[in-house]
């Protein structure tokens, strides 16, 4: 069998070894004018039939190469029209000054291929990686410290519908494959300078680990990826389960107890911890090892509170719950609110997911209704010892009330504490006022003295709603 066939079959085995295509599907081709991605186009176009494909050619033009990268994208569009294929281009227009270049381009290609499957209603966008980019990536990584997530090195398939059909392939396939038809392509000036980390892996760090080392080091860097794949395919579905049953969503934070990461398997907790990262970042960019190690440090305390940053994190334990959320500034004026309350209506308190609902109601005769005793549903108040207007406020430092059933005033900081009321709950924490009168506060109840009771003909009913909706009442 010519070198050229045994290629394209070893392009279709991967192709259905991870179910790349459907029949019938739109599928974008990405092509940068180089030897690797030329190849994927050729081979792509011989095994559309195969699978009913209709292929686009997509090529970005990154504009850092000045003349030469214009003649890139000329190129590719002539390839297009000699394959009588669609072409779509566009202008990322990076700054050779970026400060981290070669992310910038990976930010923007991934861009212009979102775009494109939106805009043109394609179902794949294939690129041309390699078993040797495969090598490359996973060296790369372990270097910078990776764990088994980053050992799987490129994915065959991404959760976005990008595929790698060359990925088995070997970049020393490549070339002779594109002889034996004749094709040109284009030589990347950039892919030999030693500016960037992977130019310098690839050209000197990897050449010199064959010639010393493991002459097969490519094949055991992609045997390793290919394991850890197989590995995080595993944690991926055990992380849908844990997450779902540890992880509570609190608007754009997420919640977990410390009690469950003391319980887990140090693996399965670390990963929890990662998983809980990057929902709430959106991805494990600059993350490492020590950063998760850190948060699991902060989970052995069940006392008292701790916070740690992570690149993009702010990760908060107050006693036995920890919070991941985004950093944000929230100067104290941005927390402090003061809301009128008509009556009856529903005050949404600012900042949660919490409103107050008010409602007077005349007390039936011998209804027993008495007695107003926080029952986390509904609480009632005499109507008539009240002399307005109400407002609604978040609790401010030396607040201070005595709850019904207490006896004395108690401070609603001495409150949390007994109630251990995490540090974040805190900030808008609702307390209704009737002029500088501590009516009522969330969870810990109406004031002694303006509870309902035997006298009592109209009652002001308090409730809480939405919160409790929130699975894991914290």
């Amino acid at each position: 069998m010519k070198a050229e066939l045994r290629l394209i079959e070893q392009v279709a085995a991967t192709i259905a070894r991870y179910r790349m295509f459907e029949p019938g599907h739109r599928v974008g081709v990405a092509v940068s004018g180089g030897v690797d991605s030329v190849c994927l186009l050729h081979v792509l176009r011989e095994l559309a039939p195969r699978w009913n494909l209709r292929l686009t050619v997509l090529h970005l033009n990154h504009g850092l190469r000045g003349r030469e990268s214009d003649e890139d994208a000329e190129f590719v569009r002539g390839l297009a029209a000699q394959f009588e294929l669609p072409f779509l281009a566009a202008q990322a227009g990076l700054s050779p000054d970026a400060e981290n270049l070669e992310q910038a381009a990976r930010d923007a290609r991934l861009a212009f291929f979102r775009d494109a499957m939106a805009e043109h209603g394609l179902n794949r966008v294939a690129v041309g990686h390699t078993r040797s980019d495969q090598a490359e990536t996973v060296l790369f990584r372990l270097l910078r410290g990776a764990g088994t997530a980053g050992l799987a090195g490129i994915r065959p398939v991404t959760s976005i519908g990008i595929v790698r059909p060359l990925l088995e392939v070997d970049r020393a396939q490549v070339e002779p494959f594109l002889r034996e038809r004749r094709a040109t392509w284009r030589e990347d000036s950039s892919n030999r300078s030693r500016q960037f980390a992977r130019n310098r892996i690839r050209h000197e760090l990897l050449p010199a680990l064959a010639r010393e080392w493991n002459p097969a080091i490519y094949n055991t860097l992609a045997q390793i990826a290919d394991w850890a794949l197989a590995e995080e395919s595993y944690w991926d579905q055990e992380m849908n389960r844990l997450a779902a049953e540890h992880l509570v969503e609190q608007g754009p934070s997420i919640l977990l107890q410390t009690d469950c990461l003391r319980e887990l398997p140090l693996a399965a907790g670390r990963r929890l911890v990662r998983h809980a990262m990057e929902s709430v970042k959106g991805d494990l960019r600059a993350v490492d090892f020590g950063h998760v190690n850190a948060v699991m440090d902060l989970a052995q305390a069940t006392e008292g509170h701790g916070r740690l940053q992570a690149p993009g994190l702010d990760i908060m334990r107050s006693f036995n719950w920890l919070r991941f959320s985004v950093p944000v500034r929230n100067a104290l004026e941005q927390r402090n609110y003061r809301v009128p309350v008509i009556v009856p209506g529903t005050v949404p308190v600012p900042g949660s997911t919490l409103a107050v609902s008010l409602q007077v109601i005349e007390k039936p005769e011998h209804s027993g209704l008495c007695n107003s005793v926080y029952n986390k549903e509904m609480v009632s108040v005499d109507w008539e010892r009240l002399s307005g207007p109400l407002e609604l406020r978040n609790w401010r430092p030396g607040d201070q009330y005595q709850p019904t059933g207490r006896a004395g005033a108690e401070k609603i900081k001495t409150l949390f504490q007994e109630y251990r009321v995490p540090l974040w709950e805190r900030r808008h924490w609702p307390v209704l006022m009737d002029g500088e009168i501590i009516v009522w506060a969330r969870r810990f109840g109406p004031a002694a003295g303006l509870a309902a009771g035997s006298g009592t003909r109209k009652l002001l009913q308090i409730q809480e709603i939405g919160i409790e909706q929130q699975r894991g009442s914290v």
